[in-house]
């Protein structure tokens, strides 16, 4: 009876948290205290003691560092001098928008694509690249990057798999997506915006395209130009403006509310602690969390006056809804509900099979749903099954993290819904209408694709 109030009260907490905006680590909380303590007998002091508090300084750290940077302009100079690399190319303004979207996400923004979309859609109208191309890059980009072992999705999976007794891979769980995503990027940059390279202007507005600034058809079919889909600003001549202009920069800014920075001590102290940071973390292990508190403590006392109300920046919703639903698996595997959920895996009989209707599910559900908190109910489902080795433990946790937040580009997701509303297209329910196709298609194919290359591979 324990064990199905205690799977029952998980699924009731996804479900809440999913249709209301009541934060799911708030319900993990009670769900803890409720059914460990009150259901399962568990003292309230073993409860509190299962309080993540690692994964609370690492995730918060990260999180405060990052609002800091975003603060005092450390961010709008790195999208700048970025922007200003490509020189107009327009294929390396796509390319650009990649790698900022992955380093955003990497240093611990999981807002990266919310940050970019509002600059990324009007340079694509601007420069006549395809706005759903451009959409999808963007989104893979931070996808790519998005079990960073210093952002709140690695930082997450991490504990939650040292928590279980399974034990974390970092560098695999990086790699995995990062590789898949940016391999996806590449087949629709072929499909969508071969002919972006080698053109450093556009064509004028009468001359007919190949697609490359509509909103497009079907998916993955040509589509064309209507007469009345000439960027905003075009010249007189019909030729766009180029991001060389000072002007074009600024204009993509503006819509961020940015404004054209210059470096200077504290913005360099800044870059200068992300660099420590990451070298620190990876190079000589030194604890993540730890180094980004004293790296934003120092970054404070250079200018306490300048950032009087930075820690409210700090994301704390997403810091209760890991530290919520950590504690809430503790729980689950002090009453014995994880021993026994692994044993009804065994009982199916196939444990590839288990594998594969595991990616597909939180596939599906996260399409919809919160990834995080999806892959908050299916790893804690998997890992008795791991633990007896039965799968492959790394490369089954990739596959599940790689499935639950690739078809983050949903018009449904945070993600989907910041590209929709930043697209600068004529019919917005068309544009809806594909990403929701292409979403379809990721959901059918992502979890069997990754199934087959890493799962089974690593089982046999």
């Amino acid at each position: 009876m324990v064990y199905a109030i205690s799977i029952v009260a998980l699924i009731a907490i996804f479900t809440v948290a999913t249709l209301t905006p009541i934060n799911m680590g708030i319900l993990a909380f009670a769900g803890a205290f409720v059914i460990g303590g009150w259901v399962s007998g568990i003292p309230v002091e073993d409860i509190i003691d299962a309080f993540p508090g690692s994964t609370f300084i690492i995730v918060g750290g990260i999180t405060l560092l990052f609002a800091i940077a975003k603060t005092n302009g450390t961010i709008d100079l790195v999208i700048e001098a970025s922007l200003r690399l490509v020189r107009g190319r327009r294929w390396a303004i796509l390319w650009m928008m990649f790698l900022l979207s992955g380093l955003l996400m990497a240093l611990g923004s999981v807002l990266a694509v919310g940050m970019l979309a509002p600059i990324a859609m009007p340079l694509a109208a601007k420069n006549r690249i395809n706005p759903f191309l451009m959409g999808m890059v963007i989104s893979h980009g931070a996808l790519a990057c998005a079990f960073s072992p210093i952002n709140l999705y690695g930082a997450f999976i991490n504990g939650l798999m040292d928590s279980t007794g399974v034990g974390a891979n970092p560098l695999v769980l990086f790699a995995l997506p990062f590789v898949l995503n940016l391999a996806i990027a590449i087949v629709l940059f072929l499909i969508y915006g071969l002919d972006l390279i080698g053109r450093r202007t556009p064509r004028p507005a009468g001359v007919a395209d190949t697609g490359d600034a509509s909103d497009g058809g079907g998916f993955g079919g040509s589509s064309r130009r209507s007469s009345g889909g000439v960027a905003p600003g075009s010249g007189p001549s019909g030729n766009t403006a180029m991001l060389t202009d000072r002007e074009v920069i600024e204009e993509a800014l503006s819509h961020e509310g940015m404004k054209p920075v210059k470096m200077d001590r504290y913005r360099f102290a800044t870059l200068a602690g992300i660099g420590f940071l990451v070298v620190g973390s990876v190079l000589f292990g030194i604890d993540v969390g730890v180094s980004s508190i004293c790296i934003s403590a120092v970054l404070l006392l250079m200018a306490p006056k300048s950032h009087p109300k930075v820690v409210d920046n700090v994301a704390w919703p997403a810091v209760v809804l890991v530290c919520g639903m950590l504690t809430y698996m503790a729980v689950m595997t002090q009453n014995g509900t994880l021993d026994f959920l692994g044993d009804a895996a065994s009982a199916l009989g196939s444990p590839l099979l288990t594998a594969l209707i595991l990616c597909y599910a939180v596939a599906i559900i996260s399409a919809f749903g919160s990834s995080i908190g999806t892959l908050g109910i299916a790893l804690p489902l998997a890992a008795p099954m791991l633990a007896m080795g039965e799968v492959g433990a790394v490369g089954f946790v990739a596959a599940l993290a790689f499935s639950a937040t690739v078809v983050d580009v949903s018009p449904f997701s945070t993600n989907g819904v910041m590209v929709l509303a930043n697209a600068q297209v004529e019919d917005k329910a068309r544009f809806q209408r594909k990403m929701l196709a292409y979403c379809g298609l990721i959901v059918l194919s992502a979890p069997m694709f990754v199934w087959a290359l890493v799962v089974v591979p690593t089982s046999v």
